[in-house]
């Protein structure tokens, strides 16, 4: 009976130990995504393409090889992919709306919305 109840115990312990983990991830990738955010606004001034896909693949191979385990590269590859194509939606939201503001227009208009991110090559 003991058992059960230190086993439920560690059960909970481990589930918020995760929650708290989440917290984290969750305020990381949005402080990326600020960052992609800033790297839109940036390309949109300087009129580039928000698809990169060399910086892409630097940045999927930068991370696959920064796992240490359990995870193996190629699950934390999947996972970038998911988070890179977020990333790209905002990154081309921030270009559109430097790119209309330079032009005099409105970041309210309908051209800024509903651009779907390319897909990774």
């Amino acid at each position: 009976m003991n058992e059960i109840v230190d086993a439920e115990a560690e059960l909970k312990r481990l589930r918020d130990a995760i929650d708290r983990v989440d917290e984290v991830l969750v305020k990381l990738l949005n402080q990326r995504a600020k960052y992609a955010v800033e790297i839109g606004e940036i390309k949109g001034l300087l009129s580039l393409p928000i698809y990169a896909p060399e910086r892409e693949k630097e940045v999927l191979q930068h991370v696959e090889g920064a796992s240490a385990g359990p995870l193996e590269g190629s699950a934390v590859r999947r996972l970038f992919e998911r988070i890179i194509d977020e990333s790209r939606r905002v990154e081309r939201e921030a270009s559109d709306g430097r790119r209309q503001m330079a032009d005099g227009r409105s970041t309210n208009d309908e051209s800024a919305i509903g651009h779907p991110p390319s897909a990774i090559e």
